[in-house]
Parts: structure tokens; sequence; C-alpha cells
């Protein structure tokens, strides 16, 4: 298959460096390096993520659906919750 590609200047440096020390083919050095990318792609398994649990020790209200109870606890017993 014939393509044309647009290089950056550090791939194209990149390649140009390893074409004189390999002594190979321009066209040798990006179809190796594409072959090895694509297959390792296929062969890299997603990396896994965990988190290690910690007691954060018992809750300071029983219940926290009671939002005027919750702002109490945190301003203080003095908090009045308007509209009660």
């Amino acid at each position: 298959m014939r393509t044309t590609l647009t290089l950056d200047d550090d791939v194209a440096k990149l390649l140009e460096d390893a074409r004189r020390k390999t002594g190979a083919s321009l066209r040798q050095l990006v179809n190796e390096a594409l072959r090895s990318s694509l297959e390792g792609r296929k062969r890299a398994t997603p990396q896994r993520y965990s988190t290690k649990a910690v007691s954060l020790g018992r809750p300071h209200l029983e219940h926290m659906d009671d939002v005027a109870d919750a702002l109490a606890a945190v301003e203080g017993e003095g908090f009045q919750p308007t509209g009660r």
C-alpha cells in the first residue's frame, strides 16, 4: 500500500537517526514502528484501579436526611432554622 505521511519534526529526526544507526530504509523503520505499536495495543490490558477502604468512625448524625439537624450539628446548638 502506498500512502503519504506528514511527520512531526521530532519524529522525522528520530527516524533519520535510526536510519543512520541501523542502515535500514525509512520504509522498514516506519513499518516496524507501526507494527510494534499496533500489536502492543492489542496485547495491552486496561489497568485496573482500586482504593483501600478505611474506617472513618461513627457518623456524627444518626440520619443525614434532615438538613436542619445537620446544620444544627455543624453550626452549634444555637442554630435556628428559618421557616419552622
